[in-house]
């Protein structure tokens, strides 16, 4: 009986975290940032740290508060907050891991299955007759970001206004992906997607693509021109070598270790990623997670941090193949901006896409800077380019997603085929073609006393008519 109640108490039991990933990178370097504090001290009080331009007239006002203080005091001061904020950090971590919020959103039908690739219908109420969108997410993050949680979900919003959105959902890489490349995703699995969105559409329809998946929907639209009406595509880059922290250029004696390391591994491992993008702001762990624990929050707030953070903790790995093309065909030569990268054989070059482009450019973009986007809107003929005052995440979950992303985006989709109009304009048509097997009304006594038409009005009566 005891043994019965372990049985069933463990049913209940939510499965421990393991982020933030990489953790003991994270720990490494909260304790690095404490440790340094101490050494920088001197340098700062002889003036001879490499202070950033913006911050000299700061820095020149600290030196001057430094020689006005004991170095003993100084020391210990510097010490306890350092040490403060490694315990806070700790404690952030372990109020996230022991966080009792789940995701428990009902998952949508499955459309169409190909390998560990699936399209998901989310067709439901409003959008149940709604013109199809092929959403494409990135490889790199699991595609419910799109759809994080009840309150918080692009998706749910665009069926509530009448679309239907059939998400791409990659899944990790099982045997058969792990030998893939970009081709192989996006002229095979892209192409099966299409296919069957296309079914449900009746015809072609419009794709949507988030971070990389932007990258993935142009070069679809460029194979399969025919069977996509126009593009939506949300912090998508394109130049990878402007101003921000995805410029990184890479020498040819990294390019030739990464594809060595590529060659030997059957994936690019999901820590490894997770350390590259914390590479881009290293402090921000540390930063996001003192001030979760700070605040406690068990609200809204609270839920919806542990949301996106389990999100971005529940990664997946890359292809070796997908890994190599994108950082070192994409960060490390270019190749989009450069007129190089290639996909089914064909070079992808957004001038030659006819279709009507949507770009939102996240401000605050760490990962793509506004700019490298920019590049990608100014290339393609009939682009309208919206900057959107939020970063990379929160244009999509973030609270004021809804303003700022989500009713622009479904507000330009209601915008590409206006059927509404459509089906009024026919059954306006069908009525008066009707009324042509009528018979004549009665003339009215003032009709009768009408002078008489000129042959010029007749032939203007007819062609209205």
């Amino acid at each position: 009986m005891a043994s019965r109640r372990k049985v069933q108490a463990s049913k209940v039991l939510p499965s421990p975290r393991t982020g933030p990933r990489p953790l003991a990178l994270h720990l490494a370097s909260a304790g690095a940032t404490w440790t340094s504090l101490r050494s920088a001290l001197p340098l700062i009080a002889a003036g001879q740290f490499p202070w950033p331009a913006p911050l000299a007239d700061a820095a020149a006002e600290l030196q001057r508060d430094l020689a006005a203080t004991k170095a003993e005091d100084l020391n210990a001061a510097v010490d306890r907050i350092g040490e403060q904020r490694f315990l806070d950090f700790a404690a952030g971590v372990s109020a996230y891991r022991n966080h009792p919020y789940r995701r428990t959103l009902r998952e949508p039908p499955v459309l169409w299955r190909d390998g560990t690739t699936r399209l998901l219908d989310y067709g439901f109420g409003k959008a149940k007759g709604g013109t199809p969108v092929l959403v494409i997410p990135s490889l790199v993050n699991r595609a419910q970001v799109l759809d994080l949680t009840a309150q918080t979900s692009l998706l749910r919003y665009l069926a509530s206004r009448g679309h239907r959105p059939l998400l791409v959902d990659w899944g990790a890489p099982g045997e058969a992906e792990r030998g893939f490349d970009l081709t192989d995703y996006i002229a095979g699995r892209l192409g099966g997607a299409l296919d069957a969105a296309k079914q449900a559409a009746g015809g072609p329809l419009p794709l949507l693509g988030y971070c990389m998946g932007g990258n993935l929907a142009l070069a679809l639209a460029q194979l399969r021109s025919a069977d996509v009406t126009a593009l939506a595509l949300l912090a998508t880059p394109w130049d990878f070598q402007l101003e921000g922290p995805i410029k990184a250029p890479l020498d040819a004696a990294s390019a030739t270790s990464l594809m060595a390391a590529f060659t030997a591994l059957p994936e690019f491992p999901v820590d490894l990623l997770q350390a590259m993008f914390a590479s881009l702001d290293p402090l921000l762990v540390g930063r996001k997670y003192r001030a979760f624990g700070a605040a406690q929050a068990d609200g809204e707030e609270g839920e919806l941090f542990v949301a996106i953070e389990d999100w971005v903790n529940d990664g997946v790995p890359l292809a070796a193949k997908v890994a190599a093309e994108c950082l070192v065909g994409w960060y490390g030569q270019n190749a989009p901006a450069r007129g190089l990268w290639q996909v089914a054989g064909e070079t992808i070059t957004p001038e030659r896409c006819d279709k009507p482009v949507l770009l939102l450019l996240p401000q605050h973009d760490r990962i793509v800077p506004p700019a490298s986007s920019l590049a990608l809107a100014e290339a393609l003929p009939r682009a309208t380019a919206l900057r959107v005052p939020s970063g990379h995440v929160a244009m999509i979950v973030g609270r004021q997603a809804k303003a700022q992303s989500w009713t622009p985006l479904a507000d330009w989709l209601d915008g590409l085929q206006p059927v509404p109009r459509r089906k009024a304009a026919r059954k306006s048509v069908a009525k008066k073609l009707s009324a042509k097997g009528k018979p004549p009304a009665k003339t009215s006594a003032k009709k009768k006393t009408t002078p008489k038409k000129t042959k010029t009005a007749k032939r203007a009566k007819k062609r209205r008519s």
